[in-house]
């Protein structure tokens, strides 16, 4: 039974930070909790420090400057989770849009059924997204359409945040080369992930908008995203994808 991890980025989460993380460690299956805040002014990181003492050894804090980008703070997330042992490394958001329940589906793919990679998927068995606007809906299905068209990746949902490694995923990809700071990270990991012959596999996930607090997309994530892929794809056929190199 290998150690399991949640990482949670967060940047102004008061309303969220409390209720997931005691959802997340009240799980009956023993995970640990790290948080990675980017100096939210609201709070978020006075918050988790209080709950330390609730959930000693199992729920953690890193602290940055400030906004640095989704993609570097988990780059240092997966950093640390390697340093400290970690069989079984989770992504997932702060505001309850990933159900907590589901880890449970993803660390079970990884675990049990042997997937290096577990995907929560909002597009695998039709669309399962909740309160978000039809507008949002269809940026993402067809945002995850480009990808593959692009990539030829043969996964439904190439944005998804909602995601599970087993450890060699990340000691196998140089975590430093990666370019993507924004939500473009999820399809860089993934591609690069699927390069490298990796077992990726998706899970049937239903998405629920956040209730609590604000959303943090922007254009310039959007355009990273459909630009950056091109870029992504052409650099890979300059790269050499073996295990162990």
């Amino acid at each position: 039974m290998g150690k399991k991890l949640v990482i949670i980025p967060t940047y102004n989460e008061k309303e969220n930070i409390a209720n997931i993380a005691r959802a997340v460690l009240d799980l009956p299956i023993g995970v640990d909790l790290l948080v990675i805040d980017d100096n939210s002014p609201d709070g978020t990181a006075a918050i988790v420090k209080r709950l330390q003492g609730e959930f000693k050894g199992r729920l953690h804090i890193l602290e940055r400057s400030g906004k640095l980008g989704l993609g570097t703070a988990y780059i240092m997330g997966f950093k640390w989770a390697l340093k400290q042992g970690y069989q079984f490394i989770n992504e997932m958001d702060a505001d309850f849009s990933h159900d907590p329940n589901d880890l449970i589906k993803l660390f079970n793919a990884c675990e049990n059924e042997k997937a290096d990679l577990a995907i929560g998927s909002r597009y695998i068995s039709g669309v399962n997204v909740v309160n978000w606007p039809m507008s949002r809906v269809l940026i993402s299905y067809f945002a995850s359409v480009y990808v593959r068209m692009i990539t030829r990746m043969k996964v439904r949902d190439a944005t998804a945040g909602f995601v599970c490694y087993e450890r060699s995923v990340l000691e196998t990809i140089d975590l430093d080369s990666i370019r993507f700071k924004g939500y473009a990270f999820q399809i860089e990991m993934k591609f690069t992930a699927w390069k490298f012959g990796f077992d990726v596999r998706e899970v049937p996930i239903i998405f629920t908008d956040r209730k609590e607090g604000s959303s943090k997309m922007s254009g310039g994530i959007v355009s990273e995203a459909i630009f950056g892929v091109i870029r992504m794809k052409v650099g890979s056929w300059f790269r050499r994808y073996e295990k162990g190199k």
